[in-house]
């Protein structure tokens, strides 16, 4: 392990992390491998029972599995992701990283997607061009090229004509990274730069790597196993409901926090020279899941309380951010996934077929012409670590619940695990035989991409806000210049970027690698977007 620090922290010194998703696991392996932290004096007060926050993934055969989403990866990118998971240890090859075993994962199993976009003839669409006309192109350039500053808290609409949302490259691009047309454009430009090398292989998605479980087995298990060895801290069913603090010296100094543990009251003493990183917002807070027999049912932030702290603690504290900008229309952050239990190989059988792509090679379909625009995947099996070798499981998402279906008449946010699987059917044109005895497992979500709402500059904090003297934020509703939302990389970046600053480590913060100022990765999406 490496610890490379200039760090003189006091024998006493703790750390409290207010959340268990993977920034905040992230920010407890940085603590204890490059700040020399002892692991017992690092506290993780985790609202739910289970460690990993939006990267979940739990079930079984028997009751069915079921996982909120799946997370694109690339080697390319990921620079914080990969150096903390080459420290990371694998929780089934001895002697080897979780870096390394996801990276001989991919080696053997490469993504080239042969049915990226389906239509409603049930036709493979061709993708090979972007379907721009020269307007649209002048267009994206236009917006690409644009300072943040001069967008501002603009939409997407705002900058592209409505003929460009009809183009295979947005409903690929769309629906690769869950954008929609009124989110930023702020960030659909951050995107665009960042996945520049994307922009070249999007019809493919040749540049996506999977992790050879789902991301709770793949990421999560082997973190946390990792974490409780060196002795850290672990408080489950402890929701943080406020912080008192001080100003001293001018700084923002937490000095207790206040939280539910097991439905009991207690405070914790923050002392002087202590640390506390707060996961502020969480996109998929008030999630709830169906059945075959039931529909999601229709929480908000109000049901679960999840924004109430990030709230309070920025009220009349332009530094701590606007959480309003992002949890305020649900009907613009929202969108619902499922997941399918199998124990029948003919669904499988018959999507290999159509596709071409055995599982785990294929990513995304997307059926074009959904009112729901509806997408699965077929990862490889299995995807659960548990999951016997005769059961098979799928994901699926549709980025406009409430629209009315094309076979199912409802909205999907109305519908049953088994009307969800009847409307892909009717898209696939498969007879409904072929997934008797399916369980489907709806979960709606209505925060899912709320960090893409439009938002001014300021609505987002820094993980170290300029006069903390020991307050963090560690999240997707932060601000990391240059890089994107809604991927593991964010959260990690953050982590790693408080962490350093708060504790003084003299470790170099893995760069952004400029993929977009290659010359060849300029000129090879010049290429694309001319097809």
């Amino acid at each position: 392990m490496t610890k490379n620090t200039k760090t003189e922290l006091k024998a006493e010194c703790k750390a409290y992390l207010l959340g268990g998703g993977i920034g905040a696991m992230a920010a407890a392996a940085f603590m204890l491998r490059d700040g020399q932290m002892a692991g017992e004096n690092i506290f993780i007060l985790e609202a739910s029972p289970l460690m990993g926050g939006s990267l979940d993934g739990a079930g079984n055969p028997d009751t069915g599995y079921s996982l909120r989403g799946g997370r694109m990866l690339t080697t390319d990118n990921y620079e914080c992701t990969w150096d903390l998971f080459k420290s990371i240890p694998s929780l089934t090859q001895d002697g080897k990283s979780v870096f390394d075993e996801t990276l001989e994962f991919n080696e053997k199993h490469k993504a080239n997607s042969m049915a990226r976009l389906v239509d409603k003839r049930r036709a493979k669409v061709p993708v090979s061009s972007m379907g721009f006309s020269m307007h649209d192109r002048l267009e994206l350039l236009k917006l690409s090229n644009a300072d943040e500053a001069s967008l501002g808290a603009s939409c997407i609409t705002d900058h592209l004509s409505p003929e460009f949302f009809e183009t295979e490259f947005w409903y690929m691009w769309a629906t690769t990274f869950a954008f929609q047309p009124w989110h930023s454009a702020v960030e659909f430009k951050r995107y665009l730069h960042r996945f520049m090398l994307e922009f070249s292989r999007i019809e493919t998605l040749g540049g996506v790597k999977r992790t050879i479980f789902n991301q709770y087995d793949s990421f999560v298990r082997p973190l946390h196993a990792w974490l409780l060895a060196q002795g850290v801290q672990f408080q489950m069913d402890t929701k943080v409901t406020d912080l008192d603090h001080k100003i001293e010296n001018g700084k923002f100094v937490v000095s207790a926090i206040h939280c539910l543990q097991q439905g009991v009251a207690k405070t914790i003493a923050v002392n002087q020279d202590d640390l506390v990183f707060f996961q502020n917002g969480s996109m998929t807070d008030a999630s709830s899941i169906g059945s075959m027999q039931t529909a999601p049912k229709k929480l908000s932030k109000v049901d679960s309380g999840g924004w109430t702290l990030w709230e309070k603690l920025a009220k009349d504290r332009p530094e701590f951010g606007n959480p309003a900008a992002f949890n305020s229309s649900i009907a613009e952050s929202n969108w619902e996934s499922f997941t399918v239990t199998l124990k029948n190989p003919a669904f499988f059988d018959k999507m290999q077929q159509f596709s071409g792509n055995e599982p785990g090679t294929g990513g995304l379909v997307t059926f074009k012409d959904s009112n729901w625009l509806m997408s699965i995947v077929l990862a490889h099996q299995p995807h659960f670590a548990n999951q016997p070798a005769d059961v098979q499981v799928f994901w699926g998402y549709a980025l406009f619940p409430d629209r009315i279906g094309n076979f199912v008449a409802k909205p999907m946010a109305d519908c049953s695990g088994e009307e969800i699987l009847l409307e892909l059917c009717g898209h696939l044109r498969f007879d409904l035989d072929i997934v008797e005895g399916a369980n489907c497992i709806p979960c709606a979500m209505p925060y899912i991409t709320s960090m893409f709402m439009p938002r001014q500059h300021s609505d987002r904090p820094l993980p170290v806000p300029e006069g903390s003297k020991n307050l963090a934020f560690i999240s997707q509703f932060v601000e990391i210049a240059d890089d994107v939302v809604f991927t593991v990389e964010y959260s990690v970046r953050a982590a790693q970027m408080a962490v350093y600053q708060l504790l003084n480590i003299d470790r170099e913060i893995p760069p952004i690698i400029p993929h977009d100022k290659s010359l060849r990765t300029q000129f090879e999406a010049m290429i694309k977007a001319l097809k």
